[in-house]
């Protein structure tokens, strides 16, 4: 029994091998890239200010030690925007010898998508906050309260917001992949519609918008996405009739 176990370590031991070279790699990369931002903080502060553009509005550090706060922030933000794509290559990399030639080009086309969807979720996040900003602004001048903004919450609410509707907007892809190889029936999925939107809200509400109306707003795309994701394999890729 011993033997039989160290035989299928042995086995075992060139993918572990492999898997470790690969998160070494991922690391390097995120902390080289995360010092970066941490050095150049500054540069990438003022840029999200200059597009947030919230005139009127009062921008303040409420402690000294806020300039490490928001460095470090602008470290994490663009270590994870480089590394993502980063670890997607490294992944498929990793999986392309247990791959079916037609599945991994399904995995390939499926690639550029899931960058643009990316992209879409981290913007809508964006401008869904510079919004919510905004609105609060226009009611406070309407009555006349005055506003102060702590720069480091602020940015740190945009960035997280923006990054987990970057993230959550993957879930087609994950959705499709399921779908293409067989993992689950279009038929069931389709049937769980309550609980997936129950899902999205629940998500969206975790977001640090706290209004009904960016509730819904935030769960809206995710909502439509589901459903353009279904049709999508209905008429195109056809995992309904798998």
């Amino acid at each position: 029994m011993v033997k039989t176990t160290k035989e299928e370590a042995k086995l075992y031991f060139p993918f572990l091998e492999e898997i470790r070279k690969r998160l070494l790699f991922t690391i390097c990369v995120f902390i080289v890239t995360s010092l970066i931002g941490f050095f150049y903080f500054e540069k990438l502060v003022f840029l999200l200010l200059k597009i947030v553009r919230l005139p009127g509005i009062n921008i303040v550090f409420t402690s000294p030690f806020q300039f490490i706060n928001l460095s470090i922030s602008s470290a994490l933000v663009l270590g994870l925007v480089v590394c993502f794509p980063l670890v997607l290559i490294q992944i498929l990399s990793f999986l392309k010898p247990a791959l079916h030639p037609k599945e991994f080009k399904t995995i390939i086309y499926l690639l550029p998508i899931s960058s643009l969807l990316f992209l879409g979720g981290f913007v809508f996040g964006f401008f869904i906050m510079k919004y919510v900003i905004t609105l609060f602004y226009q009611k406070s001048q309407e009555l006349n309260i005055g506003n102060v903004l702590d720069v480091s919450k602020l940015l740190s609410q945009i960035l997280l917001t923006s990054a987990l509707m970057g993230i959550a907007s993957q879930y087609p892809i994950i959705i499709t992949l399921l779908l293409k190889f067989k993992a689950i029936k279009y038929q069931t999925l389709a049937s769980q519609r309550p609980f997936i939107y129950t899902i999205a809200l629940i998500f969206a509400a975790f977001l640090p918008p706290t209004d009904i109306l960016s509730l819904l707003l935030l769960t809206l795309p995710l909502v439509i996405l589901f459903e353009i994701t279904l049709l999508l394999n209905r008429l195109i890729l056809k995992t309904h009739l798998a």
